[in-house]
């Protein structure tokens, strides 16, 4: 084949997908799909249809923070060791909590809750997540050397596959299932944004002094301004030949610094609203309802404009 062939093909494939008659076939599930399941198949140029499924549920990821870093400090086998060590047990924990693997690549764990108890099961999954990595792969390293960031959305997901059917080794690689939603997004974004520490920058100021004539002396006011604004508001006294400030009442100058928090620390574990309110519908009388756990941080989530919730919770048994 030549490439001039290839060109045609890929072309025509693209066409035909892409083409109005060609149509996705949409079943609603309760239940998470797998890569097996014969309602959800792959592109069918023949007949021009292709099977999807749509489920409403909660969709977790879970990854670990500096992971860079760590492949730096430690040797390969040692960072290997931790990846095997850290899929399978965050793999225990969501099938403790009846939760679906759904995707691994390195050390980012997809996690999807079938719909009945969803918002109860993800919320579990992540605090046993949570209480996995602290006080069981944690002991293991230097303290705080492993640490791991959770997000979790909820919402509607539709399970599909893309590529071609192929056999033999690779088969796998071309069985699983590509996940398509908002949900999934959110969450990614929000596990990259947990168990992070403030960003912020520290800028100078100037701290200027003013004595108002309806004030008694040296009873100044006192404003922050920022040191070009200030500069501009001198100039130089033709008659005196002196340095004098715009405002006659100016008495005093300060030269000081302010910081400005430009990311918030974020907890290992943050959640969207839909995700906070499907939880204290379904488990009202949680601690982590009733002792206000979790609490909103100011956060700016590409994709997602609502409030978001974090918290650092643990089941208190692993921690012995």
């Amino acid at each position: 084949m030549s490439i001039k062939d290839l060109r045609d093909d890929v072309a025509e494939e693209v066409e035909a997908i892409l083409a109005a008659e060609f149509k996705i076939d949409v079943v609603k599930t309760d239940t998470v799909p797998h890569s097996a399941d014969p309602a959800i198949t792959f592109p069918n140029l023949d007949e021009k249809r292709q099977g999807t499924k749509l489920i409403d549920t909660c969709v977790l990821y879970i990854d670990i923070r500096r992971s860079t870093q760590l492949n730096l400090v430690h040797r390969q086998h040692t960072v290997a060791k931790l990846y095997s060590a850290f899929v399978r047990a965050m793999t225990r924990c969501a099938r403790y909590h009846k939760g679906h693997v759904r995707g691994i690549i390195g050390d980012r764990v997809m996690v999807i809750f079938d719909r009945e108890n969803a918002f109860a099961n993800a919320m579990g999954c992540a605090v046993a997540m949570n209480s996995t990595s602290q006080y069981i792969i944690n002991r293991y390293f230097k303290p705080g050397e492993v640490e791991c960031g959770i997000g979790i959305d909820a919402g509607r997901m539709l399970a599909t596959k893309t590529g071609v059917r192929r056999r033999g080794n690779e088969q796998s690689a071309y069985r699983s299932l590509v996940w398509l939603g908002r949900p999934a997004n959110v969450a990614s974004k929000l596990t990259d944004l947990a168990n992070k520490p403030e960003e912020s920058v520290t800028i100078p100021i100037v701290q200027a002094a003013f004595q108002p004539p309806w004030l008694p002396s040296y009873n100044w006011t006192w404003t922050n301004v920022y040191p070009s604004d200030f500069i501009r508001s001198l100039s130089i006294d033709g008659l005196s030949n002196r340095i004098v400030h715009a405002d006659p009442t100016f008495q005093h100058m300060l030269l000081s610094q302010e910081k400005y928090v430009t990311k918030p620390q974020t907890p290992p574990i943050l959640i969207t609203k839909a995700v906070m309110d499907g939880y204290r519908a379904a488990a009202p009388n949680s601690p982590i309802i009733t002792q206000r756990m979790f609490s909103e941080i100011k956060l700016q989530v590409p994709g997602y404009s609502g409030p978001v919730f974090g918290g650092d919770v643990i089941f208190t048994d692993f921690d012995t």
